[in-house]
């Protein structure tokens, strides 16, 4: 009991000697450029959005905000490397649904997604859409649905690759749908647009903002929304819950965070950061415009987010039997 009681009293000596130098910390971070690894190449919408938040947050930090594009291995590359960067808030991660499938898609990962970032909060959301193209025989997902279910296994949707957050999309669908169809993953969305447009397959599932000219154009119908209320910009398309599949949404999100470890008084300041860069109207329009709908957190609601997503898709890749890579 004694030894128990000396190490405890060692812990707090050690806390309130440590409390100073981190205070001091805190009020000269930051002191030098702060890096945002995204795990995705330039362009996408998580790149922009990052891009856009990074900009206004370094207006008000008074230093350089930086995006650093690591694509590859479904968001793993990227997520290793700040993972292992120093605790010190000046290399940050963008997550996404990615980080949340890795934790489950994967046998191993180098990295624990539930011990090994300190989370900041969430950017914003964007939707994903269910497609045809225009003079397809479906006139709204109601269509698709009945003769999915009158024709097992002959309806082909197609997504990108396995694992992503369209594919899983898809396979939800087939799940809350209780109906048999094909899921068709390709290597990226301009294969899946044209396999669409060539009809090899009868639908797709893909985020909307890539596609939306198309969709303006008109060469795409949008048959249906997946989140829970009808896009603001397709503000005449029903959403897969009105289409008559309760309980059934999906949305893309976005998120900042840091590595563990990182003193709890800079992820305060991060998040401080990342809500005035959410709330400047300027943001709001730039982030609408690519069809994202800008959403700040705390760190726990971030966390929080994380953390169901882990286990959601975990249990819809078990239902839809994919194996671990």
């Amino acid at each position: 009991m004694k030894s128990r009681i000396r190490r405890l009293l060692w812990v707090v000596a050690a806390a309130s000697a440590l409390a100073p130098a981190l205070s001091a910390y805190a009020q000269n971070w930051p002191a030098q450029p702060i890096r945002i690894v995204v795990p995705f190449g330039a362009g996408g919408v998580a790149d922009l959005t990052a891009r856009v938040v990074a900009q206004r947050m370094g207006q008000s930090l008074g230093q350089a905000v930086i995006i650093d594009n690591k694509p590859g291995a479904g968001g793993v590359v990227a997520s290793d490397a700040v993972a292992k960067a120093a605790p010190d808030g000046y290399t940050l991660l963008l997550m996404s649904n990615a980080t949340a499938v890795s934790a489950n898609l994967f046998k191993t990962l180098p990295f624990d997604a539930r011990k090994d970032f300190a989370p900041i909060s969430t950017l914003g959301t964007f939707e994903l859409g269910l497609l045809t193209k225009t003079d397809s025989r479906f006139r709204n997902a109601a269509d698709l649905l009945a003769y999915a279910k009158a024709n097992p296994g002959k309806l082909n949707i197609g997504s990108i690759n396995v694992g992503s957050t369209q594919h899983l999309a898809a396979e939800l669908l087939k799940i809350r749908a209780n109906v048999d169809f094909q899921v068709v993953p390709f290597n990226g969305s301009p294969a899946v647009l044209t396999a669409l447009r060539g009809g090899q397959i009868d639908a797709a599932v893909e985020i909307l903002s890539p596609v939306m000219a198309q969709v303006t154009s008109k060469a795409l119908r949008v048959l249906a929304v997946t989140g829970e209320k009808r896009s603001p910009a397709l503000p005449d398309v029903p959403t897969v819950i009105e289409s008559g599949i309760a309980g059934y949404s999906v949305t893309s999100w976005n998120s900042l965070a840091a590595p563990a470890r990182t003193p709890a008084s800079v992820i305060a300041r991060l998040n401080r950061e990342v809500n005035t860069a959410l709330a400047d109207p300027e943001v709001v329009k730039k982030l609408r415009e690519l069809h994202v709908s800008p959403g700040a957190s705390t760190p726990e609601q971030a966390r929080e987010l994380l953390t169901s997503e882990i286990t959601r898709w975990g249990d819809v890749m078990t239902r839809a039997g994919i194996a671990k890579q």
